[in-house]
């Protein structure tokens, strides 16, 4: 395999503009303002999975010391967005809205009180009675009973099954449950009308705009007369992508006390209130010629979701346009069960889809006898699949190649089961990943000062990628400034619009605004200097001399039609070095590996620890996550981090990221391409196609827990 020669001389770039200010504390998350006046909100959920409520006894919590109220369906005002003269089949949790019950957990009433303890202890006096009905809450139990969600045709691309005929052919079942965002940051807003027809509220959200855009609509606001802050994000995977109903009865809260409220989230709520990973079932059909090129890829999908409203994502899309395969079907259905609305989490569809895809191109390159890249590289798609359009910019092999090399895969041992380091089983596995590289529209003000400084505000959010750094990295560089003169402001809904982060296109898209800004300023300073170029080091000169206090420039930037020239996608392997233990089955990670074809890194330091989140993250999805619940109640059962658990320190080594670094050409201004959705996509394959490598148990069910291997 040809060596690809990484360049070692590149520079680490900028540290995290505001990591200073996290690890100080001076960081300020939504809950912790202060706001004067500020009450405090408990939510009380419902103890059935089903039905309806029959009475609700709230008159002993009213009572309690300190409580200024209880909201419930029977006495909460009116949400105007709520009321529809044709109410939809299916949409939304409206909270507080009639007596329906549509799982375990939904909320019931809101206390509000003047302490959090008090309003704490008035929620669990709020008594309820239920008319309960028959449930499910199990997806295997209900696979028949799955839709199509749009209605429409499945996926197909020549024959259908085609795998079948094919003379090597691989056909598994593969499982994903349920699995928890669970930021570091619990969900938290604090709500106040500053006047009847206005609210500001400082909210967790990865949506400045979406959320101000969502509480405008729902209490019939004009949109400016919404202010929403969210300078600081504690994580959130998706989990903040929309506004849910603890946001909406926040605001309502506020609007009958007539005071500020502030509602923060308890853990066991972060279960059951803001969306999670679908639990899935997908079956996958792989057939190949002998000498390994792929002649059929059949994936079937089924995916829960609730009963109120359908959640989709795109979990067989990465078996449509991940390889080079003439004959391709998919089928993907929803199955509507008395739980929460799932919501997008991180690589949302594709990372559950290259589970199933990529454990099945591992299980064929055993069946051929090929080397699991090999295989992959005999596959390698070189224009899209689905459209036949060229890609903007692909260099998987050169990712394929950089990661092996890395880790050292040729020391891995094609016979599964068979190396054994200090009496623990040794295994290597590695699968790749993809997902679109989107660029939206962003508008930015940027304002160079007479004192050299140059501020920039735009109303995105970050949620912990370092967009601020970014941001400031390519002002600096666009500028010929140095970063400590740049202030990249964010977070606050009366900046000009940006998009929501997720998807993994804010660098792309406020990126290219930053540069087609700062691109305008330095026109503007030429105009002003007489049409001649100007240094840097002379900006505040020119506008001293002009007598101007700044110089400002509004931008629009977004991508143009030349874009649907090209298919444009992000891509990534991961490989994975696992020891399991022989007698207990443990399975422990000692070596990690991603490598990025992102497009040009824009900011190396935050860049890496993307990937490295990420496989964090797939190490968690992969090894131990699971939310699991009891069916005979509807009920989870581990709503906790003793119970659900997540990697922590003990259970990670150090894991590596690399990056092709090659820019590319059409995306954008930087050449920089999506990466935060690919950090994950595919590591959860990686790990099981490493414990098959190492012990000859394949585990097709995640997570992959020691009574699985013993």
């Amino acid at each position: 395999m040809e060596k690809i020669t990484l360049d070692k001389g590149a520079p680490e770039g900028l540290s995290r503009v505001d990591g200073r200010m996290k690890v100080t504390g001076r960081a300020k998350y939504s809950a912790e303002y202060k706001v004067a006046g500020v009450t405090y909100g408990v939510l009380a959920g419902s103890t059935i999975t089903s039905g309806s409520i029959k009475t609700i006894d709230t008159k002993k919590a009213e009572n309690a010391p300190g409580v200024l109220a209880v909201i419930t369906y029977l006495n909460a005002p009116k949400i105007p967005g709520y009321q529809t003269e044709t109410p939809a089949a299916k949409g939304a949790l409206k909270i507080f809205y009639d007596d329906k019950i549509f799982f375990n957990g939904q909320p019931v009433a809101l206390v509000i009180a003047d302490t959090f303890e008090r309003a704490l202890f008035a929620a669990s006096l709020v008594k309820v009675t239920y008319n309960a009905t028959t449930f499910q809450t199990n997806l295997k139990s209900n696979l028949s009973t799955g839709v199509s969600p749009h209605n429409g045709p499945d996926y197909l691309r020549g024959s259908g099954d085609a795998y079948k005929n094919a003379p090597v052919k691989v056909e598994q079942e593969y499982l994903i449950p349920t699995e928890v965002h669970n930021p570091m940051e619990l969900h938290a807003i604090i709500a106040s009308w500053d006047a009847d027809d206005k609210v500001s509220v400082y909210d967790k959200t990865q949506g400045i705009k979406s959320t101000q855009r969502s509480i405008a609509q729902a209490f019939k606001l004009p949109q400016e007369n919404v202010h929403v802050m969210s300078p600081f994000v504690g994580g959130a995977f998706g989990a903040a992508l929309r506004t849910w109903p603890h946001e909406i009865a926040a605001v309502l809260a506020a609007k009958v006390v007539k005071k500020p409220v502030k509602l923060v989230l308890s853990r066991a709520d972060m279960f059951t209130s803001v969306g999670y990973r679908p639990h899935t079932w997908q079956k996958i059909g792989l057939g190949a010629t002998a000498d390994g090129k792929l002649t059929g890829i059949t994936h079937e999908a089924s995916g829960q979701t609730s009963v109120y409203e359908d959640f989709t994502e795109g979990v067989v899309n990465i078996s449509q346009l991940m390889y080079a395969c003439p004959n391709v079907n998919t089928k993907y259905r929803l199955v509507s069960l008395n739980v929460n609305t799932p919501t997008p989490m991180r690589g949302p569809g594709e990372a559950t889809g290259a589970f199933a895809l990529e454990s099945a191109m591992d299980e064929l390159s055993y069946a051929l006898n090929i080397d699991p890249i090999e295989l992959r590289m005999r596959n390698y798609a070189e224009t899209d699949p689905q459209t036949g359009k060229p890609y903007s910019s692909k260099f998987l092999n050169d990712a394929y190649k950089i990661g092996a090399d890395a880790i050292g895969w040729s020391k891995r041992n094609a016979k599964p089961g068979t190396v054994k380091e200090n009496g623990w089983l040794a295994g290597y596995g590695m699968a790749a990943g993809m997902f679109g590289a989107y660029r939206g529209s962003a508008t930015v003000v940027a304002r160079l000062l007479a004192d050299g400084t140059l501020h920039i505000e735009t109303a995105v959010t970050d949620i912990g990628p370092g967009t601020g750094t970014a941001m400031t990295t390519i002002a600096s560089e666009v500028m010929g400034i140095s970063s400590d003169k740049v202030n990249f402001k964010l977070g606050d809904s009366t900046m000009p619009p940006s998009p929501t982060q997720g998807g993994s296109s804010v660098t792309a898209t406020v990126g290219s605004a930053v540069s087609d800004a700062c691109t305008q300023l330095k026109e503007k300073l030429k105009e002003l200097n007489g049409n001649s170029e100007s240094a840097s080091a002379g900006y505040a000169q020119i506008l001293q001399q002009h007598n101007l206090p700044q110089l400002e420039v509004t931008v629009t930037s977004k991508g143009g039609p030349e874009l649907g020239k090209y298919a444009m996608y992000s891509w990534s392997v991961h490989f994975m070095k696992v020891l399991v233990h022989p007698v207990t089955g443990v399975v422990k990670i000692q070596q990690g590996l991603s490598v990025a074809d992102a497009g040009h890194i824009v900011s190396p330091k935050t860049a890496r620890s993307q990937m490295i989140g990420g496989s964090i993250m797939g190490a968690g999805m992969a090894l131990m996550e699971e939310a699991v619940i009891d069916h005979r109640y509807g009920r989870l059962m581990n709503n906790n981090f003793a119970d659900y658990h997540v990697p922590v320190q003990a259970d990670i080594p150090q894991i590596e990221a690399l990056f092709v670094n090659k820019p590319d050409p059409y995306l954008n201004p930087m050449g920089a391409k999506g990466m935060g959705e690919i950090a994950t996509i595919g590591v959860a394959a990686a790990l099981a196609n490493a414990v098959y490598n190492a012990t000859g148990k394949r585990v097709r069910d995640l997570p992959i827990t020691p009574d699985k291997l013993v």
